[in-house]
């Protein structure tokens, strides 16, 4: 997890969340000012830009401006000083040289800053202006060649424009949004918000909508876009200050450059075979902006006088909410671009009633306001007088109205028969026979009662249901009803009665596998979202519907522990013997199935686990087939409710009108945990232990349940201390952080919040530290082999070198003994987007600075600590961090590691995954970064994730199969792990977006459910070896980057020197070439290797002797040290190994030709 808007929620937290920050803000903002005085600043080229900063909000007693030419190098933090303008304003001119334009950030030199929250000010050059957040282009001292400035208080209108107040022409870019509508919801300054969704924009012409909105006296506005269906762009929370004039908003961007040619548009529209793919999701808006449907466009509801033809247009394939309809009566004109709006006649239809005067027919095309056309191929339609419809292309003349009443189905299904319950320990499978309906029949609805949970019921969409983890020796008793389309729910079959047996005996605690991390290579999977072996434990939680996933059948959590054991010869099979699963902690929120929202540390998720299939129980499976488990871990964070046994906030509900249907009542004894159908709510989400209509005591929320002036987006009135937040009190400091994050390269990054649903942890505090270390201790008893730890930047490294590193060392080493401790393999997420080494000149943000100790003691009060460290750090800079030589070769010599400063955890290479976009770009990247590393042999490798693909992409990768072939074979070959993300054998979900929260369906994502692929019978000999398969898995493994990842996996496991060797370039000539030697006298293994990938290479200074080639099984004898390789072609390589004679005897050819490597 990374930071990102991957947790979104529901529009109403939206709202509560927007609502509790800007109640502790007005709490707690304190009017601040600054003097200074006029000055005069020197041009320092002909290609400058005079950067002008406003400092009556911030007060910083220094401002320095931090700035990168664009396409140039940043300047050295904290950047240049700037000078006194005149009030309120400092100022800096810089010399841009050739570049057009420049990226800024500004600071106080004290680990203060403005970064436009984390995106950086795009400036261009001349004057620019910027102003809490708002660029602009005058002047503000008024100064002309140096002189002192002259205000005015009432400027003179500009020419043209009403002296009753400004305007703003705001220009949105369309082309990576593709809604069907664009609404722009804003609020001049110090003004009112427009009812959302606000404003409709007009099309303004290719890939842009525009909107000319009056502010009054007001100099700028705050904004933000929609698509009138609940789907915003709100600027990641902060919404857009714009100001006056010209404005343009493209993915982020702010600019004053309109973007459209002037001119008439032409009359004949652009076609477009298609509507466009779904929407990208944003945000809910912030506070001001609460989320609902657009409204229906407008249309004429009676025929004007003379002929005049009524037309209904099917959106059913192009799928728009908004339906223009452009014309020309036949010898007449064309309405202007986009033509006239049609109305919502009924589901799928809309309906436009237009006076053709004399003619008898009309020319037409439709569009959805936003660029995308369907005008009949081009020919345009033909339609005539009178009623008609236009369907799939086709228009049907003198039609039957589409929309006419449709008589309602009041029948229900029949009730469903031969319902059979059958008992195998502590699990019940209920089967039974389909029913029938007039109609169709959409599910079924099993009640089960019995045993002292009580009654619950859930919906099901097959005729099998399994029901596990229930008593034993306990008789329950379920019935079955049939659902269909209309609502009709059939009676009740007969009862069917099982008792259950005795509960299967608990697995015994594991023992990791304690060998080389290096060796393994790393299979990733989203463990709700893999392969579902219990059907029993899957929910859709209450998101469910909304999200889409109800009519795809696809609750969120659906794979578990279970499917996971069923297919591990799958992942065996491919040559995988390392998984890294996602978190397994009980989780709470409105989208947990990721596992990053933890609740109680001390308890597996009971949604993952089935009988007989324990998170110990997968552990035990795994390790017997010689296949480690990477447990992800977080220490930064908790859910928004908090962390069980630690603090769990209560927050004000009420059950009245308006808000019963939202709170639950709340019910003794009864304990959340995920999975548990409460049963007087019938939901496993249940929230009665929660909420409280009287503030407890000890609860400091501020405000606690005083009415604000918002509403929800059902209209319901919004209380204060509604929903959790940092600044309003609600949580205690000592347990959790108290502020949000400003600054992603700040200081406040490692100690305020990322979003509203990962609550900080105060890590620097005894009680949390020993909450953690206890939770996480428990996992390592279990006996898995190691922690990938989410968000580890997000927490300062003088914490994880004091107390959490040294905790897992200390329980692994007595539970396992030092051998294997030092095998027990951390790898931390330290995200860092950059292509810089080091990022945006942070040592303290960028990974490799995690994988060094500490250099110096600092006090023992943790919080001080964390300051000094990370302002020591600072100062000292990039240039004087430590460097190792650990990754690299000493000339064609391995020499033994220096891990005498290496901190205990190891990184996922963020730099390769950011360039991964073309593998060259990667081993560059890869390579510039190694000697900041304490050992970069042991970095995770990944082309992408869950989170993001090459180059911050918000799609799973790409780049196509011959380039994944490419990336592929690099990464098996390069120093460090390959890690593959589950389906990326097979490019699945390839252009997906990878996450979109509860807006659109998971099954549209790149985390879609991944078991259809691996359904069937699968079993694997050994690694990469499957020996046999049927089913759809079978049709899996014959895949061409399945082949590709098998055999890379044969050939790296054969050769030490691509598992655990140093590297070198040196005497290497070609694009991606090295050579790689991994050297152990206590074993006798000397591994020496020449790789090249894709290009043609050529080595020189080798060792003389002969070489076999692992992939073609080519034999080359080098007697000068000398060897010269042909380009074996994009996704291919050739791995030549010294053949050094008996246990270090070339393997020769390993594995048969695919359709890349032979």
């Amino acid at each position: 997890m990374t930071r990102r808007a991957r947790h979104r929620r529901r529009p109403i937290a939206a709202v509560l969340t927007a609502v509790a920050a800007l109640t502790a803000s007005l709490l707690s903002t304190a009017q601040l000012g600054v003097t200074a005085s006029a000055a005069t600043d020197t041009t320092a080229g002909s290609n400058t830009a005079t950067v002008f900063y406003y400092t009556k909000t911030s007060n910083w007693s220094t401002y320095n401006l931090h700035w990168a030419p664009d396409g140039g190098s940043w300047t050295t933090v904290p950047g240049t000083a700037m000078q006194a303008a005149c009030t309120d304003w400092v100022k800096k001119t810089v010399d841009l040289g050739s570049a057009t334009g420049l990226q800024a950030t500004f600071n106080n030199g004290s680990g203060t800053w403005d970064n436009n929250g984390g995106k950086n000010y795009s400036l261009g050059t001349g004057t620019v202006v910027v102003k809490d957040g708002v660029i602009a282009h005058s002047d503000p001292c008024g100064t002309d060649n140096g002189g002192t400035a002259t205000p005015s208080s009432s400027p003179s209108p500009s020419p043209g424009q009403s002296s009753t107040g400004a305007s703003t022409t705001v220009y949105y870019y369309t082309k990576t949004r593709n809604w069907s509508a664009y609404d722009l919801h804003y609020a001049p300054n110090g003004g009112t918000w427009t009812t959302v969704p606000g404003v409709a924009m007009e099309a303004a012409c290719t890939d842009w909508v525009k909107k000319t909105v009056d502010l009054g006296t007001a100099t700028g506005l705050q904004a933000t876009f929609n698509n009138g269906s609940g789907t915003w762009d709100n600027n990641g929370g902060k919404n857009y200050a714009l100001g006056t004039g010209v404005v343009t908003v493209k993915d982020g961007v702010v600019g004053s450059t309109a973007p459209c040619a002037t001119g008439s548009p032409s009359p004949s529209p652009s076609p477009s075979a298609s509507a466009g793919s779904s929407p990208s999701p944003s945000p809910s808006p912030s506070a001001s902006a609460s989320a609902s449907a657009s409204p229906s466009p407008s249309a004429s509801s009676s025929a004007p006088a003379g002929k005049s033809a009524t037309v209904f247009y099917s959106t059913a394939v192009v799928g728009w909410s908004i339906v223009n309809l452009h014309y020309a009566p036949a010898g007449g004109s064309w309405t202007a671009v986009p033509g006239v709006g049609m109305q919502l006649a009924c589901p799928g239809w809309y309906k436009r009633t237009v006076d053709l005067g004399s003619a008898a027919t009309m020319a037409a095309t439709f569009n959805n306001g936003n660029g995308t056309w369907d005008n009949n191929n081009g020919a345009n339609y033909v339609v005539p007088a009178g009623v008609s419809t236009v369907q799939n292309s086709k228009v049907t003349a003198n039609a039957a109205d589409p929309c006419a009443a449709v008589v309602p189905d009041t029948t229900a299904p029949s009730a469903p028969g031969s319902v059979a319950a059958n008992a195998t320990d502590t699990s019940i499978v209920l089967t039974w026979e389909p029913s029938t309906d007039n109609v169709g029949v959409t599910g079924y609805q099993v009640t089960r009662s019995g045993g002292t949970k009580g009654t619950s019921v859930i919906n099901v969409g097959s005729t099998v249901y399994s029901d596990s983890g229930l008593e034993a020796r306990t008789v329950y008793t379920y019935t079955v009803k049939a659902l269909d389309a209309a609502g009709n729910v059939s009676a009740a079959s007969a009862a069917a009665v099982a008792t259950t047996g005795d509960a299967p005996p608990a697995a015994k605690p594991g023992e990791m596998i304690g060998t080389d991390p290096r060796k393994d290579p790393i299979y990733f999977v989203l463990t709700a979202r893999f392969y579902d072996g219990d059907t029993s434990n899957d929910r859709g939680g209450n998101q469910d519907v909304k999200s889409g996933n109800a009519a795809n059948d696809d609750p969120m959590f659906r794979g578990d522990f279970k499917g996971l054991v069923q297919k591990l010869d799958y992942i065996k099979g491919l040559g995988f013997s390392a998984i890294w699963i996602t978190p397994v902690v009980l989780n709470r929120s409105d989208y947990d199935y990721h596992g990053y929202h933890g609740y109680d540390f001390y308890k597996v998720d009971p949604r993952l686990e089935s009988a007989g299939a324990s998170y110990q129980d997968l552990i035990n499976a795994a390790h017997a087939k010689g296949v480690k488990i990477y447990q992800d871990v977080v220490y930064n964070h908790s859910s928004r409710w908090g962390a069980k046994g630690l603090y769990v906030p209560t927050v004000y509900g009420v059950r009245d009108a308006q808000w019963s249907w939202y709170y639950d009542e709340k019910q003794p004894g009864f304990e959340y945990d995920g999975l548990t159908v409460e049963p007087k709510s019938g939901k496993s989400y249940y929230n009665g232990d929660l909420w409280s209509t009287t503030q407890p005591a000890g609860q400091t929320c501020v405000g606690w349940g005083t009415p604000t002036q918002y509403k929800s987006p059902e209209g319901y009135t919004i209380y204060n201390c509604q929903w959790p937040s940092p600044t309003s009190g609600m949580f205690p400091s000592k347990y959790y952080h108290q502020c949000w994050i400003g600054n992603w390269e700040g200081e406040d990054s490692r100690s305020c919040w990322l979003a509203d649903d990962l609550a900080d942890f105060n890590t620097e505090n005894a009680e949390v530290q020993n909450y953690l270390i206890g939770a996480y201790n428990k996992y390592i008893d279990m006996g898995v082999d190691g922690f990938r730890v989410d968000t580890a930047v997000h927490v300062p490294r003088v914490t994880w070198n004091r107390r959490f590193l040294p905790a897992i060392q200390q329980r692994v080493t007595q539970d396992w003994g030092p051998a294997k401790a030092q095998n027990f393999f951390v790898f931390g997420e330290v995200a860092a987007f950059v292509n810089d080494k080091w990022n945006r000149g942070s040592v303290n943000h960028s990974a490799q600075f995690y994988t060094w100790k500490e250099r110096k003691d600092y006090t023992s009060d943790d919080v001080q600590a964390a300051l000094d460290q990370y302002n020591y750090e600072e100062q000292l800079g990039t240039g004087n961090q430590p460097t190792s030589t650990n990754a690299f070769l000493d000339g064609n010599t391995y020499h033994a590691p220096d891990h005498s400063k290496f901190s205990g955890m190891n990184i996922i290479d963020m730099r390769m995954h950011m360039n991964f976009g073309d593998a060259h770009n990667a081993f560059g990247n890869g390579k510039d970064s190694d000697d900041s590393t304490n050992d970069a042999t042991y970095n995770v490798v990944y082309v992408d994730s869950h989170d993001y693909g090459p180059n911050k992409s918000s799609v799973r990768y790409t780049g196509g199969t011959d380039a994944w072939a490419e990336n592929m074979a690099l990464m098996w070959t390069f120093r460090g792990i390959p890690t593959l993300y589950y389906g990326s054998e097979i490019e699945f979900q390839a252009g997906k977006q990878i996450d979109c929260g509860p807006s659109c369906p998971l099954a549209t994502t790149g985390r879609a459910y991944y078991g259809d692929h691996v359904e069937g019978t699968v079993t694997a000999s050994d690694f990469s070896v499957v020996s046999s398969a049927s089913g759809a898995v079978a049709t899996t493994l014959q895949q061409p980057l399945v082949k590709q990842v098998q055999r890379l996996n044969q050939i790296r496991r054969a050769i030490p020197a691509l598992q655990m060797g140093q590297y070198s370039t040196e005497g290497v000539s070609g694009g991606m070439s090295f050579k790689r030697r991994y050297t152990d006298a206590t074993s006798g293994v000397d591994s020496f290797a020449l790789v090249t990938v894709t290009d043609a290479a050529t080595f020189t200074g080798i060792p003389n002797g002969t070489y076999k080639d692992a992939v073609s099984g080519d034999v080359r004898t080098v007697t000068n040290g000398a060897m010269s390789i042909a380009a074996p072609g994009k996704g291919n390589l050739r791995v030549y190994v010294l053949d050094l004679g008996g246990k270090n005897a070339a393997p020769g050819k390993i594995g048969t030709d695919g359709p890349y490597l032979k």
